[in-house]
């Protein structure tokens, strides 16, 4: 199933989960769950607009990134340019994160908004192959609209959690339903969030493979990439971010706060050995 088709259906899933979620609330409280849903609709939405438009500026003051003009580093540049073009993208901004971690990310809310991040420690670490890799990674995010994918997900997420926690303040069961249909309502309302978050956490999983894929046939050097990961997944092990904020992790090309590897259901990002395998199968096929 190809990237798209999976993010589609993960989509789905959470959307039956929202409404599952709705007759678990309304069996419970008895209240008017149309109510119910648009209020926590509208909070939802509001809630995540602002943070589409402005997490760019959040994220970037939050790691005292600078943006830096073509003066101050001409190189990279240069190298994001030719990148941009070569993906049929206007060219973004460019930012320096004052971090030693090797990492890097790419924010913004569309394609003419966006801005590509590295850190110091990624400048020092990576050579010149390895580091396109990474730029044709985030790029691949930019060109994939990856932060308005995850926006929407966020959206029907705190629709679920919103729903939730009404439901709590309303009183559950306050019309006197119990029994197996009020215990079992009950752990709906409480597994349906869970669930909701391990689709999400699936969705960014998926983005992530995708921009392995898309990043490989921006730059066409699916092995540079593979190789960055791999450095970048060991430096990272040896000396976590410090700072910050883990709820951004899933924005970076590696999980900056992990000092294992992560491989669980809780994970922001898929095994990395399980990327660099694919990126070698990419190399070894010429399929991109």
């Amino acid at each position: 199933m190809g990237s798209t088709a999976r993010t589609a259906l993960l989509m789905g899933m959470l959307t039956g989960l929202l409404l599952a979620m709705g007759l678990a609330a309304g069996y419970l409280t008895g209240t008017n769950i149309v109510f119910t849903f648009t209020f926590a609709l509208i909070m939802a939405v509001v809630l995540n607009i602002v943070m589409y438009w402005y997490a760019d500026r959040w994220v970037l003051r939050l790691y005292k990134a600078k943006i830096v003009s073509e003066a101050e580093e001409p190189e990279l540049h240069r190298t994001v340019e030719r990148l941009a073009s070569s993906a049929r993208l206007p060219k973004p901004r460019v930012a320096i994160i004052p971090k030693d971690t090797p990492n890097a990310f790419a924010t913004g809310r569309s394609p003419s908004h966006s801005v590509v991040a590295v850190t110091q420690g990624a400048m020092r670490l990576l050579n010149k192959d390895e580091l396109e890799g990474v730029l044709s990674h985030e790029l691949a995010h930019v060109k994939n609209r990856d932060m308005l994918i995850n926006t929407m997900a966020a959206i029907i997420g705190a629709v679920i959690t919103y729903v939730m926690w009404f439901s709590i303040f309303a009183g559950a069961g306050r019309r006197g339903r119990g029994g197996g249909g009020g215990i079992l309502a009950i752990l709906v309302m409480v597994m349906i969030p869970f669930a909701a978050m391990l689709i999400r956490l699936s969705i960014s999983r998926g983005r992530e493979y995708g921009a392995d894929r898309g990043g490989a046939s921006i730059s066409r050097k699916p092995l540079a990439l593979a190789s960055a990961l791999r450095s970048l997944q060991s430096a990272v092990r040896n000396k976590p971010m410090q700072g910050g904020n883990p709820s951004t992790s899933h924005m970076f090309i590696v999980n900056p706060f992990a000092k294992v590897s992560m491989r669980g259901l809780f994970s922001t990002h898929p095994p990395t050995e399980e990327r660099i395998r694919r990126l070698e199968e990419m190399a070894r096929t010429g399929r991109f």
